[in-house]
Parts: C-alpha cells; structure tokens; sequence
C-alpha cells in the first residue's frame, strides 16, 4: 500500500531498514515507514492523495477521522460533600449523538446530557463514572473518571467559592498523644480537579505503600507528615506552629446616617469572607452597625477567643486615627462624631492578649486622617508580645480608596489582598507581597501605600492548621457558640388546602442578611396560575416592599450570592438582623386563579411561619452594653507626650465644619444605586491596572470639610468620574489621577 508514497520520499537503505524491522518484537516495517515519511515533512494530506492515487479505499477508510469522536474527556475530581459535582463529555458526529452516563456498570438515572451535574453531590456519590455517547451506527465510551467525596464538617451558612482546578487541603492530619501499644490513625484530604495524589512520610522519608488519605500505623515512634501530590508540586501539611482555633470577625459599614455613603465594603467583606473560610477561619462578617451593635459584636468575638487563637479583625469603612490610636466609626454617629462615639482598634487589641491569643491581626481599610473634633487621648497600655500584626489600607494622615466600575468592585486594598490572603506564607510576608502589589497600581501611587505594623517573631500564617491542644472541650464550646449565630432555619414545604405546595428556602449572604426565595413545588391541575410570596415582616427590620417578592435576586439586592440560588424562584433580602428582638414571624400569600372560574379574579391562601432569631438574631446584639464592653477602654485620656504616636502638626490638620450634611432621608441610596455604580462599560485599560475594564477611583472613608476647595462636592459619595478610552494612555492616566476627590 505504501510503495507508493514511499518512493519518491524514502531511499533504498530507508526501504531494507523498514523491512528488517519485522524482525524485532512487535516490529512493523508500515509503521516504521511511516515514521519516515513524517520525518520528511510528509502530512497525512499527501499520504491520502497518494492512496487515492493508487486507488486504496480500504487504507483511505483507516485514515480518515472517525465519524464519533470525543474531543472533552471528563476528568477525576475530588470535593466535598455538599458541593456541586459536574462532569463533562463532549463528542463531534456529522450525525445527532446521545449521552449515557455510568456509575460502575449501571446507568445513572436522567443523565442523558453531556454534563453529569450531581447537586448537591454525597458520599454515596463517590465511585467511578463514564459516558457512553451513541450515533446513529456507531458509540463510543469515554475515559474512566474518579469522583472522591470528602466529609468535612460545615457550619450552617457557610458558602464556599468554585475551586477552579486548584488544589486545598480540607481535611488537616492533627497530632495525637498514644499510650503504649495504641496504634496511630492519620486522615488527610484534599479536593481538586485532577483527583490529588497522596504520600505519607516519616521523618521526611517516604512510606512505602501509604498513598491513600488514611494512615495506620502500629506502635509509631517517629513524627508523620503527608504530602499531597498535584501534578507536579507538594504540600506539606504536618507543621510545628499550629493555632488551637482561628476566628475572625469582618465588619463592613457603608449605610452611614450622617456621612457619605460608601459602596465597596460590602463586596470587600463577601469577598474575605470566602476567603477565610478556606483558610478553616470561623467568620463572623456583618455590615452596617451602630455603636452598641459593633461594641456587642466584639464582646461576642472575644468570647470565641482563648489560649493560642488566631484572632484577625477586617474592618471597612469611615475611621480616623489619633495619637497612634486607631478609631472605627459606626453608622449611626453623629456629625461630627469624637472617640466616645467610636471604637478604638487599640482597646480591642487589650482584651485578645487578655485571652492569651496565639495571633492578632487587624486589617483596617479606612482613613487615617486626623480628626480636629476629638482631642482625647486613650491611655491604652498593652502587653509586650511577639503575636500583632497591623495591616493599614495607608499611611498615617493618609486616606484610603475604593475602587468605581461598572459592576462589583473592591476597595483598593482588598482588590490585592484577596489575591494573596490564600498563600502559605509568614502573614507579614503575605503583607509585604500586597504592598508591593499596590505600589505597581499607578492609579493611587503617591496617594495610598499600604503600612505593615509588626510584632511577630515566629512564622505564623493564616494557613496554619489548626491542633486543638488540651482545650478541645473549650475549643468546642466555643464553636457552639458561633454555630449559633450561623445557624439558618431548616427548608420547608407548605401545603395549602386548595393542594398547592410551596418550598421555603433560606441562604445567608452575610451573618446578619438573610436571603427568603419561594417555589412552586405543585399546584393543582385546574389552576391556571399560582405565585407565592412573603410579607408581614416585623418592624424592628427595615424592609421596602418594594424590594421583595422579586423575580430576579438582583431585582432586591441580592448580587453577590445570586450564582448560588436556584432559579425561578421569588426572592426576599432581609438585612440587619441584629436589630431583631422577638422570633421573625412573617406570613407566606399564595395566590391563584382556577381555569373554571367565570372570572380572573385570583383567590388567596395564607400561612404564618416562625423560623426563631435565624443568624446573627440570635446573639442579640441590639442589646444595651454590657458593664464589660469595650467602650472602657476607650475612654481614659492621658497626656500627647506619652502617646506612641504623636499626631501630625498643624499643617496636616483639617479645618472645622461648616453647615451640615444633607438629611439623612436624601442620603439614602435604594440597592441598586447602593451597591451597582451603573456607568457605560468602558473599552481599554489603565496602566497598571490588572483588570480587564477602566477601573475608576473615588477616595474612600475620608470626609473633607466643607470649607475646603476639595469638599465642593454637590454628591458626596458620588465623586467617581468617568473617563472615556484614548489611545495616549499617559495622558489619560494624568487626568485620571488629577481628578480624584477626598471622601472618607
């Protein structure tokens, strides 16, 4: 068949060689030929010319593509329970292909599409799948795919963030004290896509036959560590520094009563949120509080601290800083507001080391200005240890920025952390890499740099695991006690007299929103049209009808969490749960019209639901301070001189106030001007900016007086300008940078 081709492609010599290959093992003098051919820059599309030259239908037919192929194999996946589980086959055929998907040798029922979606996905999902893909005269089957289900302890409310084919360890191998002859039982795991790979070590030496996530090992004497395996890297997991448990609590104010409205806390707090819960942090993320609310919120967070907790403290929003001493400012106070109505970051630092905590880290995305009305000066004395770690959003008398697009954006700070937050690093070293990030972004060189306060002498990271110690009863006691606030009321399903059923579903967004959708599960079959939908919500909650009951969870404010919802569903957001004193009772109106009703006239039923203090409610932060809150240690002034840190001079002051905000009511911004700055999508980029828009800036959490040439501003809150695309980039960068205005 391939004298042909071969002739004007191979010599003589090249001919015996091919043949004498039939000699050997397995030897093929066609496929040796072959090889040839290619090697002589010979393609597939000479060969079939040769052979139809020589009119070979038979070879032509070998060569030609088949007329079934899968071009998307699926892959082997390991997640946990609970998690969504989708697996892909595609295949191309000149005619229409079906799909058939297998667990082992049986059919997986309704799974007739090229993606195999399991939601949420079980332990008993785990096993090996394939597809089959049929034509109209020929199938074809795919490869075999493993799916691991990993069992991981999660806490009602807890959302997770899509992994995109990274590996991360969930299941962390914990140290254990064995009496003579008790044989040692290790567990690590890990999800990712491909499936991870393990080996176990001892003292840095492989085990031979340990490749599985569980280890026995009678009578050990020696210290163990597994390593994961993923593509071609390890991760250790069994490291000496370990916190007993690790906390965190993320506040974000952007609803100010009496002050410019701010928009990117909320997206900065969801986005560290998610964050940190990867990390096997137990957040605590809340927006908009008052003074007694943010006060209540740290005495709760105290409460889950103890010996050898890491303790980490976001905050976003309105702040100030005087004398060194750091200053939150909450959403109700006044204009202008002093440290008796704030929260010094300071004084919360105190009360963690009075717990004895293994590491403190406070990230304050806020400005640093000085604040002329409030001439107190705390006398805070703290301990002297190894374990604080400051990170500014900027430098002192500096102000801090968000950033302003079409769409969800983060705070300038948070638009780098969160981009290193997950790194297994020193968290100064993780710092050092965010500073070093912001310095590269042009847009605010010069104006925000972030500052790294530090005390920390050991390596810690937030990617430490966590070892328990001998306060495991504790540990658990306090990780009932933020079960608690994080704890969502149970699905139901209402069945109505007429035969309709309605399923009530719930989601966190925040600890203190509430996301209520509804759905349709049957209606009777002589009813031509049926809605369900919620209402008579109690008045400690500031709800807008107008805003509930939506088609769409953009439609009430919910963004950030509308991918995780199930769709054709009405929704409700409920915010400020805090502010919750009795059980939420509200009533769900199912409304519907019969086909054999001379009328249109719709018909309703009502139920009421008590779901108790769902969330945050249930801590009562609406409560009067306590005798031991934080605000004693706000209070007691001492003189400038034996400050840590002297405030700047007089040439960096602010100038006094003059007149006063707009009322609180024309402050106020609907959802979807709070949370979406709806502009034209810009084309190009800035320099230095990594995303793929036109990122504009507003200057963030710093209120300029009114007297100054900067504060003229008739839309406080609203100072983003847009900038149209040019192609003389320089250019465009100046005028970008000149325009930003200070807001606080």
């Amino acid at each position: 068949i391939f004298l042909a081709c071969a002739a004007d492609l191979c010599s003589s010599d090249d001919m015996e060689m091919c043949s004498l290959k039939v000699l050997e093992l397995e030897g093929s003098p066609s496929l040796m030929l072959l090889r040839l051919i290619g090697e002589r820059g010979c393609t597939t599309g000479h060969l079939m010319d040769y052979l139809q030259t020589l009119g070979n239908q038979d070879a032509l037919q070998c060569l030609k593509p088949p007329a079934l192929q899968i071009v998307i194999q699926p892959q082997s996946v390991a997640l946990i329970c609970g998690h969504n589980l989708r697996l892909s086959c595609h295949a191309v055929c000149k005619s229409p292909v079906q799909y058939q998907w297998f667990k082992y040798n049986q059919e997986v029922p309704n799974s007739l599409s090229p993606d195999l979606v399991i939601s949420p996905v079980h332990l008993k999902d785990a096993g090996f799948y394939i597809c089959r893909v049929n034509s109209v005269d020929a199938f074809e089957f795919s490869q075999w795919v493993q799916v691991d289900v990993l069992n991981v302890g999660v806490s009602y409310g807890q959302s997770y963030q899509s992994l995109d084919g990274r590996m991360k360890v969930v299941i962390q191998p914990q140290s254990q004290r064995l009496h003579v002859g008790e044989n040692l039982q290790l567990e690590c795991g890990a999800v990712g896509r491909p499936i991870p790979r393990y080996q176990w070590h001892r003292n840095g030496v492989p085990i031979a036959n340990a490749s599985k996530r569980k280890l026995t090992v009678r009578r050990p004497d020696a210290y163990y560590q597994a390593r994961v395996v993923y593509r071609s890297g390890f991760l250790p997991l069994l490291c000496l520094i370990s916190a007993t448990d690790k906390v965190a609590l993320l506040i974000g104010n952007l609803s100010y009563q009496n002050h410019p409205q701010l928009k990117a806390p909320m997206v900065d707090v969801y986005d560290l949120t998610n964050l940190l819960r990867q990390l096997n942090f137990k957040v605590v993320s809340l927006l908009d509080l008052t003074e007694s609310e943010m006060r209540n919120a740290v005495d709760e967070f105290l409460l889950l601290l103890h010996k050898g907790v890491y303790g980490l403290l976001y905050y976003a929003g309105h702040g100030y800083e005087n004398y060194g001493n750091s200053f939150m400012v909450p959403v109700d106070a006044p204009n202008p507001y002093r440290s008796a109505n704030c929260l010094c970051v300071q004084s919360i630092l105190k009360l963690m080391q009075e717990k004895e905590t293994g590491l403190n880290v406070f990230l304050l995305d806020m400005c640093r200005k000085r604040n002329i009305h409030d001439d107190s000066t705390p006398n805070i004395v703290l301990r002297v240890t190894a374990n604080i770690v400051f990170g500014y959003a900027t430098c002192q008398d500096a102000e801090a920025f968000e950033l302003s697009s079409s769409g969800f954006t983060n705070g300038v700070f948070v638009k780098f952390l969160k981009k290193r937050l997950l790194d297994d690093e020193k968290i100064t070293v993780v710092l050092d890499r965010v500073a070093e990030d912001m310095g590269q972004f042009d847009a605010t060189k010069g104006k925000q740099a972030l500052e790294i306060r530090s005390s920390l002498s050991e390596r810690r990271a937030l990617t430490d695991p966590i070892l328990p110690g001998d306060s495991a009863d504790l540990l658990h006691a306090h990780s009932r006690q933020w079960a608690k606030a994080h704890e969502l009321p149970e699905s139901m399903c209402l069945n109505f007299d007429c035969g309709a059923q309605i399923k009530l579903g719930f989601a966190a967004e925040f600890s203190n929103v509430l996301v209520i959708y509804t759905h349709i599960v049957k209606k009777p079959e002589d009813m031509s049209s049926c809605q369900a939908h919620v209402t008579d919500f109690s008045q400690d909650l500031d709800v807008d009808p107008k805003e509930m009951n939506r088609e769409t969870p953009e439609e009430t404010g919910i963004y950030l969490l509308s991918s995780c919802l199930p769709q054709h569903c009405l929704y409700t957001r409920l915010s400020s749960l805090q502010k919750l004193r009795e059980e939420l009772v509200f009533t769900v109106c199912l409304q519907g019209t019969f086909a054999s009703m001379d009328d249109d006239h719709p018909v309703h039923w009502t139920k009421s639901v008590n779901i108790g203090k769902p969330l945050i409610a249930r801590l009562d932060l609406h409560r009067a301070m306590r005798r031991n809150s934080c605000l004693q240690t706000c209070m007691m002034p001492h003189s400038p001189s034996h400050s840590p840190c002297h405030s700047p001079g007089p040439e960096h002051r602010l100038y006094p106030h003059h007149g006063s905000l707009q009322a609180q009511d024309n402050n106020r911004l609907s959802p979807q001007q709070r949370y979406l700055d709806i502009c034209e999508h810009l084309q190009g980029t800035l320099g230095g900016c990594r995303d793929s828009y036109c990122d504009h800036l507003s200057q963030r959490r710093y209120e300029p007086p009114y007297d100054s040439p900067e504060g003229l501003s008739s839309s406080p809150g609203r100072l983003s300008i847009p900038i149209e695309a040019t192609d003389d980039i320089d250019e465009l960068q100046t005028v970008f940078i000149n325009s930003l205005q200070p807001q606080l």
